[in-house]
C-alpha cells in the first residue's frame, strides 16, 4: 500500500500494515471473496464485511499477531438483485482496539489486511486531494513533492487560440490569449469549465462545512506554509485558471482544448495547438457560482491574496449578466463544428436545460452578497425534486449553500424550511432499505447507480447523508455515509479499492495518460476511477455485464477506469466529513 503525505499518526498505522500483511496462517489463503474496507475502521465505527457464497457459517477476527479476538456468525443468505450470486455479512464492530486485523472464514479464507485506528481515511483523504497537485497544468511537478511520479511542466497555456465559434471584436478568431494553470480534467489534457464547475463547487462546500478540519489539513505541495490553508491553495490553481476564462463580453469559453485528445504519452509531450471554444450558457453560470463562492470563502485571506475576493464577485456578476441577456446559448459540438473548422473532438459536456444552472448561480450571488435580486431572478424550487449533483445536474449544489447560510440569510426562510424537509426526505429515501441489501451499502440501491462514474454516485450520495447530518445531528446518517466510503473502499461487487494506491487490490491500470505513459509500475496515487457501467461504452473486455461487477481495470476502459476532477472532489468530500465527524463515534 502506497501512502503519501500522511500525518505522523497515519503513518504509524501505516508502518504497522507493512509490518503485518501476512497470511494468518499457511493453511489460509487471502480470499477475494470477503469483501471489505481495504483501508480501515473507527475504532467505535460500523465495522462490517460481506462474504460472497453459497454457505453460511462463522467468521473470525484475527489480529496481526494472530490472536482471535471475536467471533461471530454470518447473517445471511442474501441475494444481489443484479444477479443470483449469494452474500453474507459479517458483522464485528465490537472490536474496537487499535491495531491490525483481518476477517477470516472457514473454508474461505483470510480477508485483507485492515487498520482499525483514530483517523484511519486520513491517508486516503490527503491523498485525494494530492490527486489535484499531480493534475496541475503549467507546472513541473518536481520530486520533492511529487516523488517518483516527478515530470517536467506541460501545457504552459500561454498562446491559446480563439477558436472562430469563440470570436469576439476584440478577440477575433485565430487570435492568442493566456489561459495558463487549471488542472487536466481527467484522463486527457483538456480544461473544461463545466466539469471544473462542479468539482470546484464541491470542494469549497467541503471548506465551508468543515472549515476546522481543513485549516489545520497539511499537504505536501510548493504552497504548504503560506497563510492560505492547503487544499484552498490548491483550489486557487484552478480558480486563477478559470478567471482567464471569461471574456470582455462577461461570458465565459466552454473549454480549453486539443482540437482532438492526445495518445497516450505525458504533459510535455502534448504539443498539439489548443484553443478556447465558444461561450455557452452553462459555462458563464457554472462560472458565475463557482467565483461567488470563492468570493465569501476568500474575503477571510485578503491579507494573503489581496484583492482577489472582490475580484472573484466583479467576475461572477459579469458572468450572471452575460447569461441572464444569453439564457439558451447550447454547446453543441456537432453542430458547431458544421459551421467552424477545425473540428473539435475532445469532451462535450454538453447540456441543453440550464434551470439547475441558474438556480445554482443565483443561490451562490445571493448567499455572498444578501441582495434579493438575485433569488427572485429564478424559481428557486420549481418542483419537488432533489437531483444527485452531476456535472450536468448541479441544483443541489445551491440548496446545501442555502442551507449552510440560512442563519445569515436575510429572508426566504421558508423556502429554506422547504428544502431542509426535502434533503433530510431524499436522505431517508437514500437509506431506505440498506441493511437488507446484498453489501449493505447506500450505494446500488438500483441498477441506475451503476452509470459512467458510478463511484462518484456513492462519494456524492454520501454527501447527501453529511448534509442531512448536519441539519439533524443524527448520526445514522453518519453510519450510512461511511457504508458507502467502505464501497468505495472495497466492500462492492467487484473486491476492488477504487482509489489508486489505497487497498491490497486497487487499480493498477487507470485511463489516466500520466500514469500510463511514465514507465512506473504504480499508478499516479489518490484518483477515484469511474466504477462499475454496464453500459461498456469503451468496448474493453469485461469480465462481467452485471450492474455492480461491470468494471476492468484496464487502460483502454474509459467507460470504467477512467480517473476526472469531478469523481475525485466529492471523495474529498465524504472522507474528510468522515474523518472530520469522526469523534461523534467515540460519545
Amino acid at each position: 500500500m502506497m501512502l503519501l503525505s500522511l500525518s505522523f499518526r497515519s503513518a504509524v498505522l501505516c508502518f504497522y500494515m507493512a509490518l503485518f500483511l501476512l497470511p494468518v496462517s499457511a493453511q489460509d489463503k487471502e480470499s477475494d471473496a470477503i469483501r471489505l474496507n481495504q483501508v480501515g475502521f473507527y475504532p467505535h465505527g460500523i465495522k462490517r464485511a460481506v462474504v460472497v457464497g453459497e454457505k453460511p457459517g462463522s467468521f473470525t477476527v484475527v489480529s496481526a499477531a494472530g490472536k482471535k479476538v471475536f467471533t461471530g456468525k454470518l447473517n445471511g443468505p442474501r441475494t444481489s438483485p443484479f444477479s443470483s450470486k449469494k452474500t453474507f455479512v459479517a458483522d464485528f464492530s465490537a472490536v474496537s482496539a487499535p491495531g491490525v486485523y483481518t476477517v477470516v472464514v472457514p473454508g474461505a479464507g483470510h480477508s485483507y489486511s485492515f487498520v482499525i485506528g483514530r483517523n484511519v481515511h486520513d491517508g486516503v483523504e490527503r491523498a485525494a486531494i494530492k490527486a489535484f497537485y499531480y493534475q496541475r497544468v503549467s507546472a513541473a511537478l518536481p520530486e520533492k513533492y511529487a516523488g517518483r511520479w516527478f515530470r517536467p511542466a506541460g501545457h504552459a497555456d500561454d498562446s491559446v487560440i480563439v477558436h472562430p465559434s469563440a470570436a469576439t471584436p476584440k478577440h477575433p478568431a485565430g487570435s492568442v490569449i493566456r489561459a495558463p494553470k487549471g488542472w487536466y480534467d481527467a484522463g486527457d489534457y483538456n480544461k473544461y469549465i463545466v466539469n471544473s464547475g462542479i468539482t470546484m463547487g464541491t470542494l469549497l462546500s467541503a471548506y465551508e462545512d468543515f472549515t476546522s478540519y481543513y485549516d489545520t489539513l497539511k499537504l505536501a505541495i510548493p504552497e504548504r506554509g503560506n497563510a492560505v490553508p492547503d487544499v484552498l491553495d490548491e483550489v486557487l490553481w484552478n480558480l486563477r485558471w478559470m478567471l482567464t476564462m471569461q471574456d470582455e463580453t462577461g461570458g465565459v469559453y466552454h473549454k480549453l482544448t486539443n482540437a482532438g485528445f492526445d495518445g497516450m504519452i505525458m504533459p510535455e509531450r502534448a504539443t498539439k495547438r489548443r484553443y478556447v471554444v465558444q461561450q455557452g450558457t452553462a459555462a458563464t453560470l457554472d462560472f458565475a457560482a463557482v467565483m461567488a463562492q470563492a468570493s465569501r470563502i476568500l474575503k477571510r485571506f485578503n491579507a494573503s491574496v489581496p484583492g482577489l475576493a472582490d475580484s472573484c464577485l466583479a467576475a461572477s456578476q459579469r458572468a450572471w449578466q452575460w447569461a441572464v441577456a444569453h439564457p439558451d446559448v447550447v454547446y453543441d459540438q456537432d453542430a458547431m463544428n458544421k459551421q467552424f473548422d477545425p473540428d473539435i473532438s475532445t469532451g462535450g459536456y454538453g447540456d441543453r436545460n440550464f434551470t439547475d444552472e441558474f438556480i445554482w448561480a443565483a443561490a451562490e450571488l445571493y448567499a455572498t452578497t444578501h441582495d434579493d435580486t438575485y433569488y427572485t431572478a429564478v424559481t428557486m424550487i420549481p418542483d419537488e425534486a432533489m437531483p444527485l449533483p452531476s456535472w450536468g445536474q448541479v441544483r443541489l449544489l445551491g440548496y446545501y449553500t442555502l442551507l449552510r447560510t440560512r442563519k445569515q440569510l436575510p429572508g426566504h426562510q421558508p423556502d429554506v424550511a422547504t428544502l431542509e424537509k426535502r434533503l433530510i426526505s431524499y436522505a431517508d429515501k437514500l437509506i431506505a432499505g440498506v441493511d437488507a441489501r446484498s453489501y449493505m451499502t447506500v450505494m446500488g440501491g438500483s441498477a441506475g447507480d451503476f452509470i459512467w462514474g458510478s463511484s462518484s454516485v456513492a462519494a456524492n450520495q454520501g454527501i447527501v447523508l453529511i448534509q442531512a447530518y448536519n441539519l439533524t445531528h443524527n448520526t445514522k446518517y453518519l453510519g450510512y455515509a461511511l457504508s458507502n466510503l467502505d464501497y468505495i473502499l472495497g466492500r462492492n461487487g467487484t473486491g476492488y479499492s477504487f482509489v489508486t494506491s489505497y487497498g491490497s487490490r486497487s487499480p493498477m491500470h487507470p485511463h489516466h495518460r500520466p500514469s500510463e505513459a511514465d514507465g512506473i509500475e504504480e499508478p499516479v496515487p489518490g484518483f477515484l476511477v469511474g466504477g462499475p457501467n454496464p453500459g461498456m461504452q469503451d468496448k474493453c473486455s469485461y469480465a462481467s455485464s452485471v450492474a455492480d461487477e461491470a468494471y476492468t481495470d484496464d487502460v483502454c476502459s474509459y467507460a470504467s477506469n477512467e480517473v476526472a476532477i469531478n469523481w475525485n472532489a466529492p471523495l474529498v468530500y465524504l472522507a474528510g466529513a468522515l474523518e472530520a465527524l469522526q469523534s461523534v463515534w467515540e460519545k
